[in-house]
């Protein structure tokens, strides 16, 4: 396993307002010179990442002139995406965005683009490897994002192989902290009795990846990229089902969660961690100590006394 060392280097972070970059440019902005580009329509959101110690970067990736923005760079970390429902803007943002940052950025030494396991078709409960079946998962909920995501993929391997640039293709499981989460809405319908929608097909497995973790591990994703351009899973080691999670929330809390089977849900997508592990290791958050420190830090009200 190799680490990418990132001390006084530049560092560029797409997506960096949202739920899964920001924790990358807060952590990284003391040790990097940290470029942290998004579209920047709250000044508020310029404001937050200026604190941080991050230089903001406004680009549009639907948009290649704004790209003129970003300077040289050593590392790029592309967590940007689009999932407007439009196949159009989202094909645009996604797929062909990436190949405008990787030509734009086509002197650095490693790009880490992360896609999903979302572009996984669904196959029942067998943990998920890179070289498994594609398909379009996540259209009853979100009908571009698994096809986008898809095209994506291709598109940064093109571009990458085209400009030379050591690339990894991360897809990720089902990233959660003390930011929030996919857990934290879930604890949000329990505490307001909403029905949690769940795969008649039990238990529906995923890997969530703790904040700690994965700040930790796209360092060594980064120490990972190769020109020919390397895919894998990127989630906690632990498996932990959606009923699982829920169940726990639950002893923590005192809320009941409702679910609500359905064909249409997503199912589960647990990854097969073979190749990850060989790339940067195993991943040390206890996804049970991440939901606990995710509702301290979130909620800590709805907490029972003793949890």
């Amino acid at each position: 396993m190799k680490r990418a060392d990132i001390e006084g280097k530049r560092i560029l972070i797409t997506g960096a307002t949202g739920q899964f970059a920001k924790p990358l440019v807060a952590a990284y902005a003391g040790r990097a010179q940290v470029f942290a580009a998004a579209r920047y329509g709250k000044e508020e959101d310029r404001a937050e990442i200026a604190a941080m110690g991050a230089t903001p970067v406004r680009i549009d990736l639907s948009d290649p002139a704004s790209l003129e923005t970003i300077p040289e760079v050593d590392y790029v970390v592309n967590a940007a995406v689009a999932k407007t429902g439009d196949f159009d803007r989202d094909l645009q943002e996604n797929a062909e965005g990436v190949g405008f940052l990787i030509a734009k950025c086509r002197n650095a030494k490693a790009f880490v683009h992360i896609s999903t396991t979302g572009v996984y078709a669904y196959e029942g409960l067998a943990p998920r490897k890179e070289t498994d079946a594609l398909g379009d998962n996540h259209r009853s909920m979100m009908p571009t994002y698994s096809i986008a995501k898809i095209a994506t993929e291709s598109v940064c391997r093109f571009a990458a192989k085209t400009y030379g640039v050591p690339t990894v293709i991360a897809r990720m499981s089902v990233p959660y902290g003390d930011n929030g989460g996919w857990p934290w809405y879930h604890l949000l319908m329990m505490q307001n009795g909403v029905p949690i929608t769940i795969h008649p097909e039990g238990p529906n497995l995923y890997s969530p990846l703790h904040v700690d973790d994965y700040v930790e591990k796209i360092l060594y994703l980064l120490g990972a990229a190769t020109k020919e351009v390397v895919t894998t899973n990127f989630g906690g080691s632990q498996a932990a089902s959606v009923e699982e999670w829920c169940e726990y929330i639950g002893e923590l809390t005192g809320f009941t969660p409702i679910f609500q089977k359905d064909e249409a849900a997503f199912g589960a997508l647990s990854i097969d961690t073979t190749k990850m592990h060989s790339l940067i290791g195993e991943t040390k958050v206890d996804w049970r100590d991440g939901i606990r420190r995710m509702i301290k830090a979130l909620a800590p009200d709805t907490l029972k006394t003793a949890a």
